[in-house]
């Protein structure tokens, strides 16, 4: 994955060389074929009635299990996930290809033999929390 990708670009670039230089510019020219995105589980119960907890490195797919797959050929999975104890929510990051990073599709994850439904919070780099950052400048 790309820094351009993890929504983490600059908006200047320094005139001196650096390795991968070449690569990064490339990266800010081109449309992401993935985007870093934050996910919400909608019910943690699985099929057996117990309350689970992604970790990461699960696989996310389409509500009916189709596997999701970016441009060029990765499948989306859970890079991280943790309690979101300020939204109420545990959170979930995944690399999406753009037609499923827009908030609010459906998707799902697979974990422990379960399929959970999960929701996209944000597309990019903002924060579920406070996005606009209101509640550290006051």
């Amino acid at each position: 994955y790309t820094v351009v990708e993890a929504g983490m670009g600059a908006p200047k670039v320094k005139e001196q060389d650096f390795v991968g230089k070449d690569e990064y510019l490339r990266a800010r020219e081109e449309e992401p074929v993935t985007i870093l995105c934050t996910l919400t589980v909608d019910d943690h119960a699985s099929s057996n009635g117990v309350a689970r907890y992604p970790l990461g490195r699960e696989p996310v797919v389409t509500r009916g299990g189709a596997r999701i797959v970016d441009g060029k050929g990765r499948g989306s999975y859970v890079t991280s996930a943790g309690a979101g104890p300020s939204v109420g929510k545990h959170l979930l990051m995944a690399y999406l290809p753009p037609e499923h990073a827009v908030e609010g599709v459906e998707l799902a994850v697979e974990y422990m033999g379960d399929r959970y439904p999960v929701t996209v919070a944000v597309a990019g780099p903002t924060p579920v929390f406070d996005p606009e950052n209101t509640r550290i400048r006051s």
